[in-house]
């Protein structure tokens, strides 16, 4: 006779054991029907699965993280069966959840068109109108083997042959087709009521580019149409914003094959980065750190000593010197500041110390990875080391808790979300570091009233962190901030300070950014501004524009007169109609607009436009400095401008 706890504690006794279905049918008709899956005391199982003992019980529907993923995947299995229905030669390989939809890899020599993609996204909606019940299996792993060699399908039979044979392997069917999935799954294919494939790739069979190439269709699913088509409508307006287009339109950056990954920026987009560089610089001094700057290139004996090169040394460039040493392009200035920290002895009084550096860092990011700004090899980042004993871990989490806010208020962002990142299974240090790293963090969390999402086994190699998440203007989530305790490095590269009773003790070194490389955040900005960043940030904050060659003086003096004042001016005086420098200039995304007639010139003012299309009239040039000066103060804490 199971009892089954259901998690709002209450209690439901049965006879006889039964399955998940059962239980969500005898709470109610309407969970019956929504449900996807179980989770038995924290595992996660199919509506069929049978409770036979005392449990814990929770019923999973799509209202849940766990039931949104259970319908990506699934959904997955759908558009496999789909495409083995209308190209029985193709096999099928893997088919994995992503963030906001899945993937299937697909092998076979004809490519997939963008026709085709219609069609099987039509013969899904088919598969899914037709209810077929999705049913699990488990099989002996030699005998689903030769099953699917049988079907022609040589990659899942070597899939299932890698799988240890004491191991269950479990098939599920849907119709007369059959996928090996671990599950859970939806109970039919009817409740797959809302997905859109959306683009094919190339990919290598078990991402080894030694293999042969498959062919990857993308998909999304979601719970119903409406989030469908909230998600679609965001991907419309993510292409709409592209910052590659703006990089071109605005003339701030380009690739070239030459140098991939890595950034050629043009006069305007470096202005950008200058404004943002030179903005943290002002917080950090600010807030008690030091800058300083260390070399390009180390030689590899640091990297081991760090622990990176065991670690990180697939992603580390490398080069070498007539003597045969070996140098690494470092990938990150962490070991580099511990040795600024060693050149000075250190009295408990010292510390904290907090070290900063704008580091230009280098990692060999797989090509297939790069993304425009968003995914580089040559990047700077906001960096910053501080060292400072275990007992003043909490109040410098928390003071840094408190920059980041404000920093990312001022560039327009409020909507930020915490995560805490706990110890991987490869890492470094003793358990009970980790222990005591892991409840520092988490009480500078509490301490600040931060609601936080714990994510298990997702730390750095030498220390657990915590994540900051920034949501965007059109609802996309982007982890940037982040500060991780060390307490493994300083001791493996010797870091010490004298402690009040004279001992030698090692620091704590907490790992901490605020935008996480400037390249990327540049991105983000664009994206997040649709090119309409804030006059503080704007590598042109006003253009002049004359209407005749007759203005061309006053123009200029205004020019002159403005830049003077620190402002980002240029001016407009070729003999084109006015309304098509308007057009241009906003284009371009410049903030202000200041057009110059012969009434202007004569008086001594400004007619002035914003990018938006707004006629603020004639202003004298202290005027327009006036409300300028305010804009630049108030940084980002304006609206976003439509």
């Amino acid at each position: 006779m199971p009892v089954i706890t259901l998690p709002d504690g209450s209690r439901r006794e049965y006879a006889a054991p039964l399955s998940v279905a059962d239980v969500a049918a005898d709470i109610g008709a309407g969970l019956a029907k929504a449900a996807l899956a179980g989770r038995v005391d924290d595992r996660l199982v199919d509506t069929s699965y049978v409770i036979d003992s005392d449990a814990q019980l929770a019923i999973i529907t799509g209202r849940d993280d766990d039931g949104l993923e259970i319908i990506r995947h699934s959904t997955a299995h759908l558009l496999a069966q789909a495409v083995k229905t209308l190209y029985p030669e193709t096999q099928i390989t893997i088919g994995p959840v992503i963030e906001d939809g899945f993937y299937y890899d697909f092998a076979r020599e004809a490519p997939f068109t963008p026709e085709d993609l219609e069609a099987i996204e039509t013969k899904m909606a088919e598969l899914a109108k037709a209810d077929l019940a999705v049913e699990r299996e488990v099989w002996d792993r030699d005998e689903a083997v030769a099953y699917f060699k049988g079907q022609g399908e040589h990659y899942k039979a070597e899939i299932i042959s890698s799988i240890p044979a004491d191991e269950e392997v479990g098939l599920y069917g849907q119709g007369d087709w059959k996928d090996l999935c671990r599950g859970p799954h939806v109970p039919s294919t009817g409740q797959l009521k809302a997905f859109k494939l959306t683009k094919l790739a190339g990919a290598y069979w078990r991402g080894d580019s030694n293999n042969e190439m498959l062919q990857r269709i993308y998909g999304t699913a979601w719970a119903d149409k409406k989030t469908l088509k909230a998600y679609l409508h965001r991907l419309e307006e993510a292409e709409k914003r592209d910052h590659r287009r703006f990089g071109k339109v605005m003339d701030l950056f380009h690739f070239q094959e030459e140098a991939p990954g890595m950034v050629f920026w043009h006069d305007k987009g470096w202005q950008i980065y200058q404004a943002i560089r030179n903005y943290i610089r002002e917080r950090l001094v600010e807030n008690g750190y030091e800058e300083v700057n260390t070399p390009q290139i180390v030689d590899r004996s640091l990297w081991e000593r760090s622990g990176h090169w065991d670690k990180f040394r697939e992603n580390m460039f490398t080069t070498g010197d007539e003597n045969h040493r070996v140098y690494a392009v470092k990938p990150m200035n962490c070991p580099c500041h511990i040795q600024i920290y060693n050149t000075t002895l250190h009295s408990y009084r010292d510390l904290p110390r907090r070290m900063a550096e704008f580091g230009s860092c280098h990692r060999n990011e797989p090509s297939g990875t790069l993304h425009g700004l968003m995914r580089v090899r040559g990047f700077v980042q906001d960096d910053a080391h501080i060292f400072c004993t275990e007992d003043q871990v909490q109040a410098e989490c928390s003071e840094f808790i408190d920059l980041l806010f404000s920093v990312y208020q001022d560039f327009g962002f409020t909507d930020i979300s915490t995560k805490l990142s706990t110890r991987p299974e490869q890492r470094v240090g003793e358990d009970e570091q980790w222990g005591r790293a892991e409840a520092a963090l988490q009480a500078a969390l509490e301490a600040k009233d931060l609601p936080w999402e714990l994510q298990p086994g997702e730390g750095a190699f030498y220390g657990p962190k915590i994540e900051f998440n920034l949501r965007d203007s059109i609802g996309r989530v982007w982890q940037l901030g982040t500060i991780q305790l060390d307490f493994s490095m300083p001791a493996r590269l010797g870091a010490t300070y004298v402690a009040e009773d004279g001992s030698k003790q090692t620091p704590v070194m907490l790992h901490r950014a605020i935008l996480g490389s400037f390249e990327r955040f540049i991105g983000i900005l664009i994206e997040h501004y649709a090119g309409n960043l804030p006059p503080w940030l704007a590598p042109v904050q006003a253009v002049l524009l004359n209407i005749t060659d007759r203005q061309e003086p006053y123009v200029r003096q205004v020019e002159e007169l403005l830049k003077n004042q620190g402002f980002r001016i240029a001016s407009d005086l070729r003999n084109e109609k006015i309304g098509y420098k308007i057009r241009e200039h906003t284009l371009q995304r410049v903030p202000y607009l200041l057009v110059i007639g012969d009434r202007e010139a004569e008086s001594n003012t400004l007619a002035v436009r914003t990018r938006g299309g707004e006629d603020l009239g004639s202003m004298t040039i202290d005027e327009f400095v006036a409300r300028l000066r305010a804009e630049l103060a108030s940084r980002g804490r304006t609206l976003l401008e439509d």
